[in-house]
């Protein structure tokens, strides 16, 4: 226990305080069992280990395990777990819990039989909740960390802050709200540097070395993490990475799943669920036209990357720039909840009520005219008029 306890105060003691993601400020820190999910590289050990600091300065016991640490092959958490409880700690926080088997049960079994400590974990972004052998839905509070907003970015990268908004704030009073915004920075500069390397923030470490770094992140969550997901064929594993290089060429991609398929040598329902295993990993966003189902089996309308730096890391050379723009637009909207859908006319539909078109400075009313609630957002602007909106500006919504 001893040895578990200095790993945990050394990564404590370096932990820095003076950037916390927004989700830190939304969690309600009060419930026994917290669950974090997201992808590699998008700050849930720094989340943890902040709210851990804060904890230990205020005299609490508290401790960091990492289940994929040596001690949990020779001992089971719920023994170290009951050890370091009669030592005194109060708070657990569990990271890489998918790495360990059987990790629900024996985390449900702690929460059920120790009503006296809190237990804050984090897994990949593929585990799925409603599906695992034991109840955990009904028991934690389930949050999802995605990768840096660019309002983030700009208090991460520039340290200043702004306030988020919501869709419905952007689009009534969008003039107002970039005005204040440009009285402190020029966003559109800022605003490309964050397209290429500002979603992850280990980015700040090594920006030469941030897309090797970040190719090196992808490789182990097809390598690595999707091995995690049941009935997986592991032979496919490899295919996968070639699928995400295919799609990474070609988006935004209407995939003819039947090609597609043939290229890959794989049969429909298995491309159809490797996409899903895609979006499930945070690598890419599956778009489905409006009024239809988003199963396993529904084969999306158009596939877009998850953020706009794996176009980067990818080495898609001179990527097209409506696959950047529509990749940050939808990437930003689904990290804050919104419904995201085709419609029949405009590039996307938004909680089945804003219709959004998305491109460069010029780009004109022709393709939304005639359609209530119906907008721009355009890149390269640093202020809009009546219905175009910086596109900039929907990464202030988280």
């Amino acid at each position: 226990m001893e040895e578990l306890r200095i790993k945990s105060a050394a990564l404590v003691n370096n932990q820095a305080m003076n950037f916390k993601r927004t989700l830190y400020h939304k969690i309600d820190w009060t419930n026994r069992l917290i669950g974090i999910l997201g992808s590699r590289g998008t700050g849930k050990t720094t989340l943890q280990l902040q709210k851990l600091k804060e904890i230990t300065s205020k005299g609490e016991d508290a401790i960091y395990l990492s289940l994929d640490d040596i001690s949990f092959t020779k001992t089971r958490l719920i023994q170290i777990v009951e050890a370091l409880r009669l030592e005194g700690v109060k708070y657990f926080f569990l990271d890489e819990v998918h790495k360990y088997p059987d990790w629900a049960r024996e985390i449900k079994n702690i929460y059920d039989f120790y009503h006296d400590i809190s237990i804050v974990f984090t897994g990949s972004s593929i585990i799925n909740m409603l599906q695992l052998p034991v109840d955990l839905s009904r028991r934690a509070l389930i949050h999802e960390l995605p990768g840096l907003s660019f309002r983030e970015f700009l208090e991460y990268d520039q340290n200043i802050v702004f306030n988020t908004c919501t869709l419905e704030q952007i689009i009534k009073d969008h003039q107002s709200l970039a005005s204040k915004v440009l009285e402190k920075v020029q966003p559109v500069m800022l605003f490309n540097a964050y397209l290429s390397n500002g979603y992850y923030p280990f980015y700040k470490e090594n920006k030469a070395s941030y897309p090797t770094r970040l190719l090196q992140v992808i490789r182990l969550v097809i390598d690595y993490d999707l091995a995690f997901i049941e009935n997986i064929d592991h032979q496919n594993i490899r295919k996968v990475f070639q699928l995400l290089g295919i799609l990474s060429e070609h988006v935004p991609f209407t995939p003819n799943i039947n090609d597609l398929s043939k290229k890959l040598a794989m049969g429909r329902n298995t491309l159809v669920q490797y996409l899903h295993y895609l979006e499930k990993a945070r690598l890419i966003n599956n778009i489905y036209a409006s009024g239809k189902g988003f199963g396993k089996l529904e084969k999306p309308g158009k596939i877009l990357l998850e953020n706009t730096n794996l176009f980067e890391a990818l080495s898609v050379i001179n990527p097209d720039k409506g696959s950047v723009r529509e990749s940050f637009f939808a990437s930003q909207l689904k990290n804050s909840g919104y419904n995201i859908e085709l419609p029949a006319k405009g590039d996307f539909l938004i909680n089945h009520q804003y219709t959004f078109e998305v491109g460069g400075r010029q780009k004109g009313y022709e393709q939304i005219a005639g359609i209530p609630d119906s907008y721009i957002a355009s890149a390269d602007i640093e202020l809009g008029v009546k219905n175009k909106i910086p596109l900039w500006l929907f990464g202030f919504l988280y």
